[in-house]
């Protein structure tokens, strides 16, 4: 099992072009759609990562060499808003966001994001980030973790439920041609 090592995202010191990477692979159908080009819209958020502060919401995963693998953003109940300027079709994205993903109580722990470098995917990284997830909710005696698992991605459904979670809602949207789902889930505590 690799040590993995969670640190405040800050775009002075980690790799901002492979943690945009990861936030793309996290909602790439959506960010395809809007850009049309993997590497734009890959661009635009790394240069989007530029503008952050260090935060305690948006975790960077390292392993034991100090290399990103993977990163998570998580927040206990409502996250404060974001007011510094975007691109507009990174508005969009946060706009669509609002329509599917979980709804989100006091003392809930909320799974906004989480991805593995996909070189490192398979190898039980992801259970192990979500079961410190878990503890860490655990012991700061919270209600429940939620998260949203998107309706066409049935591995990272497969394994929430693994861990236990539950489907507690659906969401959907669809105008035209687009359509986004999600399955809310839940893992009370």
């Amino acid at each position: 099992m690799i040590r993995l090592i969670y640190e405040n995202f800050n775009p002075k010191v980690h790799n901002t072009r492979k943690v945009a990477k990861l936030v793309y692979d996290v909602d790439f159908r959506t960010f395809d759609l809007l850009f049309k080009n993997p590497d734009k819209a890959i661009s635009t958020i790394e240069n989007d990562l530029k503008k952050h502060d260090v935060t305690p919401t948006f975790k960077v995963i390292l392993n034991e060499d100090g290399e990103v693998i993977g990163m998570l953003m998580a927040y206990i109940s409502k996250m404060p808003h974001d007011l510094r300027i975007k691109s507009l079709k990174l508005v969009i994205v946060d706009i669509l966001d609002y329509f599917v993903l979980c709804d989100i109580k006091k003392d809930d722990l909320y799974v906004a994001e989480i991805a593995i470098d996909p070189s490192l995917r398979g190898k039980g990284l992801g259970k192990q980030v979500l079961n410190d997830v878990v503890s860490y909710a655990k012991d700061k005696n919270l209600n429940r973790v939620i998260l949203d698992a998107d309706f066409r991605n049935t591995g990272a459904k497969r394994l929430y439920e693994k861990l236990g979670f539950k489907v507690f809602n659906k969401k959907r949207l669809k105008f035209g041609n687009f359509e986004r789902g999600m399955y809310n889930m839940e893992l009370i505590l």
